[in-house]
């Protein structure tokens, strides 16, 4: 089976990794332009344009898709590149682009999508941020069959995994990057005796994992502790929680959700300080930093942080 690909981050990766040991024949693989990264900001490729280059397997690196778009000759050029490929099926993994009708029609299979979530839940972009941060027990991995809207094709194949109460977004997303790498590979073999029995999405649990925004890092101390936990763990890595204290953007990398109710200090006040964690009140409950980083510093203990930069009870994060 000739499987093209179209994927950008490490997510997509690892699913691309799968194919070839796996023994499919890669003909093509589509992913983001090069972007600028690093203190010197140079062009950088894609992690899985690196794979491709590592196997030597053509890369195509459109900013869009669109014959009608704004960059036509592009997307033209990428179509002729599918042309030649003959994929009998397209991958997708987090690409970063929407995918025209022409693209979706032109391999005899399809387009099937490694979406990491449990579809219908947490259709759209940060499908693994969102669901930490709400506190969601499980999610896991839906191969779908794509169509024209946003993540609503046919499900093909579904695995649950539990949502640890220590994950980040960070360690949840290598969980779920294996195990799309895994799934993807059934699908492919379904695909090739015809095994395939689609599921239509149910209509009702519907939620979309809107983008995630850099003005999303300012913790809002007068939600619970327990809300606030969940957002520092689904913001690590990007775009990382943090407060302001003593003029600073301080970055909340570990915390612990205290719940004693609602308390008559003001939110963001640190009321105790010890080697295990700085004790700061929230809308409910208390929440203690156990992990802090300064500007230009490291991710440290809270121990070792308050030894480089003592506070005082009292002292508060403003907004």
């Amino acid at each position: 089976m000739r499987v093209a690909f179209a994927g950008t981050p490490e997510f997509a990766r690892a699913a691309l990794e799968r194919l070839p040991a796996a023994g499919f024949t890669v003909p093509l693989v589509l992913t983001q332009p090069d972007r600028p990264a690093g203190r010197g900001m140079k062009l950088q490729p894609s992690p899985v344009k690196q794979f491709a280059l590592e196997r030597a397997i053509p890369v195509a690196q459109p900013r869009s898709l669109r014959l009608d778009g704004k960059f036509p000759d592009e997307a033209a050029a990428a179509r002729d590149a599918l042309l030649e490929a003959r994929p009998d099926v397209l991958v997708v993994a987090a690409y970063g682009l929407i995918l025209p009708q022409w693209v979706l029609d032109l391999p005899r299979l399809g387009c099937l999508n490694i979406h990491a979530s449990l579809l219908p839940r947490w259709r759209g972009a940060a499908p693994i941020h969102r669901a930490i941060e709400a506190g969601d027990a499980e999610t896991g991995v839906t191969i779908m069959q794509m169509d024209a809207g946003l993540d609503t094709g046919d499900m093909l194949l579904e695995e649950r995994q539990p949502i640890a109460p220590d994950d980040t977004t960070a360690s949840l997303h290598d969980k779920l990057a294996a195990l799309g790498g895994r799934l993807i590979v059934e699908a492919l073999e379904l695909a090739a005796c015809g095994g395939f029995q689609p599921v239509k999405q149910p209509e009702q649990g519907v939620t979309y994992a809107h983008k995630i925004e850099k003005a999303e890092a300012a913790v809002d101390w007068s939600l619970p502790a327990d809300a606030i936990e969940r957002r520092i763990r689904a913001f690590d890595p990007f775009p990382g929680a943090a407060g302001q204290l003593r003029g600073e953007t301080v970055k909340l990398w570990k915390a612990r959700a205290v719940m004693r109710g609602r308390g008559s200090v003001e939110p963001g006040t640190i009321v105790a300080l010890d080697e295990h964690g700085v004790g700061v009140a929230c809308g409910e409950g208390r929440l203690e930093l156990t992990e802090l980083q300064r500007p230009g510093g490291k991710r440290l203990a809270a121990a070792d942080f308050l030894r480089g930069f003592p506070l005082e009870p009292g002292e508060r994060f403003t907004p």
